[in-house]
């Protein structure tokens, strides 16, 4: 006779395994109940021929195939579930809780809107004119919708006071630094201030997003992946916004009004802010079934860019050429790569950890190896610029974001070698990626804190 704890154990990795499916919004709960029939069959079949409820559970797990691609082959067999679900699932299958968390986001992204308005109220205008209202708000940019967005993720993951204290205080200390600061128009510290504070309290949002448990790798990798899906949604709602106001203005001059003002200080504005609300909901809400967008856009780039950086540095070396280094080329140069490290995340957040090497994983290392010779030109560059012209904020800061990069691709193409070479577990890479990205918020925050002070404010 079979042990009551171990029928108890066996329902409850049933259970798990359930409510895992039923989270694959292509799997519609009468798709579950028959897997379940099919699952619980096999395992009769493997208890009677002698083996225990645990081990049998595992071998007809194995045999059904992996829960992904049994998820994939349903989604192909019923691909219309896709294109309803994009937007709303049917309200049948619409639950209470999902119906609360989409009121929770679009009122949150509401209340972003009204907080980028609100400054107005005292006088402190958007417009081209107002030089102190647009040095407030771009001061605080980020601090109009981060802040809701912890928000959101807090109350979603139930996370404990502590950490909600700590997420406010985090804020909270961002805001002052944002606004201590004596500058009156233009300034290079300044737009460097701009530029790296949103990178700073990313780290703050990915601390909610991994409902505070922040050490836990594969919540760090989950916070990657969902980064990357939310800068998909946001540039797809950018172009659809972008309609819009054209559109609006359009019908409006058509009767002899003008809607810029309306459009430029509303709508544009507002919607901004409020779709990084919308487009965290949508991703939360739709993952299961377009979560792979931004690794298949990786996979479709990757060897082009790596061809790319592969002639770029083919060609510098035969014509002699030099990196020209000023501020909107390093700002450019830095952009590239940075988007090749986003090209290296979201192709190994996609990708079975535990499948061997493989002719794409050859094309990564040279992707990995060419940003690397990418990025030691671009800090010879910067070196020999400094050398010979002196300190600046924007020399300075980008020879320090070099050298974190430079860090970061190291240590990942050597990592990344030994495993092709089976020499490491893919594990080792995941963990170093994961674990560098507070590196990338802590020189964020130098640049914000202690750059301007340095440099006098210029």
């Amino acid at each position: 006779m079979t042990p009551p704890d171990s029928n108890n154990l066996l329902e409850e990795h049933i259970g798990q395994w359930r409510e895992y499916l039923r989270h694959r919004r292509v799997i519609r709960p009468a798709d579950v109940d028959e897997l379940e029939d099919h699952l619980r069959g096999q395992i009769a079949t493997l208890r009677a021929a002698g083996l225990a409820s645990d081990e049998a559970f595992l071998v007809a797990i194995k045999r059904m195939g992996a829960q992904d691609a049994i998820a994939n082959e349903f989604a192909r067999e019923h691909s219309e579930r896709l294109w309803k679900q994009l937007i709303v699932a049917d309200e049948a299958e619409l639950g209470a809780a999902s119906r609360r968390e989409a009121f929770v986001a679009f009122g949150l992204a509401a209340a972003a809107a009204i907080a980028l308005k609100a400054p107005t109220l005292f006088g402190i205008g958007m417009d081209d004119g107002d030089v102190w209202g647009n040095l407030f708000y771009l001061r605080n940019a980020a601090l109009f919708v981060l802040p809701f967005l912890a928000l959101y993720f807090g109350w979603k993951r139930g996370i404990d006071r502590r950490t909600g204290w700590l997420l406010a205080g985090g804020f909270a200390a961002a805001a002052i630094v944002a606004n201590m600061w004596p500058y009156e128009g233009e300034a290079d510290t300044f737009l460097l201030q701009m530029l790296h504070l949103p990178l700073a309290l990313w780290l703050v949002i990915g601390i909610a997003y991994a409902g505070g448990n922040w050490n836990d790798s594969a919540r760090r990798m989950n916070f990657i992946r969902f980064s990357g899906e939310l800068f998909i949604y946001y540039v797809l709602m950018a172009l659809g916004g972008g309609l819009l106001t054209a559109f609006t203005m359009g019908m409006f001059e058509a009767i002899g009004l003008n809607a810029e003002i309306f459009a430029t200080q509303w709508l544009v504005p507002c919607g901004a802010a409020g779709a990084v609300l919308v487009g965290a909901w949508l991703v939360e809400a739709k993952q299961s079934v377009i979560e792979n967008m931004a690794p298949v856009l990786t996979r479709l780039f990757t060897p082009l860019f790596t061809a790319v950086l592969i002639v770029y540095l083919v060609t510098m070396a035969l014509t002699g050429r030099g990196l020209e280094i000023n501020r909107d080329i390093l700002i450019f140069f830095d952009l590239l790569l940075g988007l090749v490290l986003a090209l290296f995340l979201y192709t190994i957040s996609a990708r079975d950890p535990d499948a061997p090497g493989g002719p794409f994983d050859l094309v990564l290392v040279a992707l990995l190896i060419s940003a690397l010779i990418a990025d030691a030109v671009a800090l010879a560059a910067i070196a020999a610029r400094i050398s010979e012209f002196g300190l600046t904020p924007n020399r300075v800061a980008g020879l320090g974001f070099n050298l974190v990069l430079l860090g970061n691709l190291v240590w990942s193409a050597w990592l990344y070698v030994d495993f092709v070479r089976g020499r490491r577990p893919f594990a080792a890479v995941e963990r170093w990626q994961t674990g560098y990205l507070p590196v990338y918020a802590a020189w964020g925050a130098i640049v914000v804190l202690v750059f301007p002070p340095m440099f006098g404010f210029v």
